[in-house]
């Protein structure tokens, strides 16, 4: 399998976690706005940076590497108002990404242990 840099891994997480995320709170309402605002609540930034923390304990020493390059990618300047927190969910995209394109059974079992706080 091809070697996927970090910046797409990251983008291909966060892709991958917004579907996650739609798949589980499409049947929490018929309200379209309703959805939106819970959709958007577990996709942002903060959200994934919580999640992150939360899984920390549980992985290995490759990635929470993993994690730390994602972490340390370049960002634009001023873009985001909290650049820690935003570091953090690119980290957390990164990983998603990682484990979707090389693991994609530890991507289950950890969207497994991720599922109880979407609802």
């Amino acid at each position: 399998m091809e070697e996927i840099g970090l910046r797409h891994l990251a983008y291909l997480g966060d892709a991958v976690w917004e579907l996650f995320v739609r798949e589980r709170t499409i049947i929490l309402t018929p309200n379209a706005g309703v959805l939106h605002k819970i959709t958007t609540d577990r996709v942002k930034a903060a959200f994934q940076a919580e999640l992150l923390a939360e899984l920390d304990e549980q992985l290995s020493e490759e990635e929470k590497e993993i994690a730390r390059r994602g972490r340390n990618l370049p960002i634009p300047v001023g873009r985001r108002s909290n650049q820690a927190e935003y570091r953090q969910a690119t980290a957390f995209e990164t990983l998603i990404g990682w484990w979707y394109h090389y693991d994609k059974n530890r991507l289950e079992s950890v969207l497994q242990i991720l599922e109880n706080r979407i609802k």
